[in-house]
């Protein structure tokens, strides 16, 4: 495998709406943390054939409604195409995106989001037929009920919402599922930073991230000859947010 590549676009940086998600200087802290230590790839924006693998004719209007917004998410959702296609190619990658996706389902959104990235950039594969099964492991915050629902008829891509109480338990959930994989072709995560202790969920420390980034790292390996990404999705404390996920990304190459 090649060195962990990180997909980025200068218009991320634009603040598209009033939410958390959006709120200036957030893509920076990251950035900052990563540029100099990653090789940075520019993504082009997603076609409307993109978005209609997994949405709604009507969705997509109703995001069109909003010019500024509707850019930027389109552009994110190509990011995650790109991240999703280096990985396949063997090269490691992270997708330095925004807006986040996994609460957009076929016909709505909630919860900053608007096109579901992950799942898009993961049907993709499917449809192009580079790929048979996927497992996408979601460590954000909150439970990502669209990429749930996108794929809730499609046994041949499995997703996993990691929870618990305690960071031990959330760790060991983590470990347990992972070791469950048996066979998948890609290993796909929903990366949120949001349950870390100094952001909403008050739980996982930075260097737990890296250890994730290691687990799946070792699960990829073990099932897919290490095809591995991961696109942004939450965390909001722009003082540790760059922390962590550099943390993530230490850990998955």
């Amino acid at each position: 495998m090649k060195p962990l590549k990180v997909v980025y676009h200068e218009r991320f940086r634009e603040v598209y709406s009033s939410d958390p998600a959006a709120t200036p200087g957030r893509i920076e802290s990251i950035y900052d943390e990563l540029h100099g230590c990653f090789d940075f790839v520019q993504p082009l924006p997603a076609s409307e054939e993109d978005l209609k693998l997994v949405h709604e004719g009507g969705h997509i209007n109703w995001v069109k409604r909003h010019e500024l917004t509707y850019e930027v998410a389109v552009l994110a959702v190509g990011g995650a195409l790109k991240t999703a296609e280096l990985a396949i190619e063997g090269e490691p990658a992270f997708g330095l995106i925004r807006p986040p996706g996994h609460h957009a389902s076929r016909d709505s959104s909630w919860g900053f989001c608007y096109f579901n990235n992950i799942a898009i950039s993961v049907e993709k594969l499917r449809r192009e037929q580079r790929i048979t099964r996927a497992f996408i492991v979601d460590i954000d915050l909150h439970y990502g009920d669209g990429t749930a629902n996108i794929f809730s008829g499609a046994p041949q891509v499995s997703y996993f919402y990691v929870e618990g109480g305690s960071r031990e338990e959330y760790l060991d959930s983590l470990v347990g599922r992972l070791a469950a994989v048996k066979a998948c072709d890609v290993v796909a995560v929903s990366a949120g930073f949001d349950r870390h202790e100094r952001d909403w969920g008050g739980l996982l420390k930075t260097e737990d991230y890296e250890t994730i980034g290691k687990m799946i790292k070792k699960c990829a390996e073990r099932v897919c000859d290490g095809r591995r990404y991961a696109v942004l999705e939450g965390g909001y404390n722009h003082k540790v947010l760059g922390k962590n996920v550099k943390s993530l990304l230490l850990g998955m190459m």
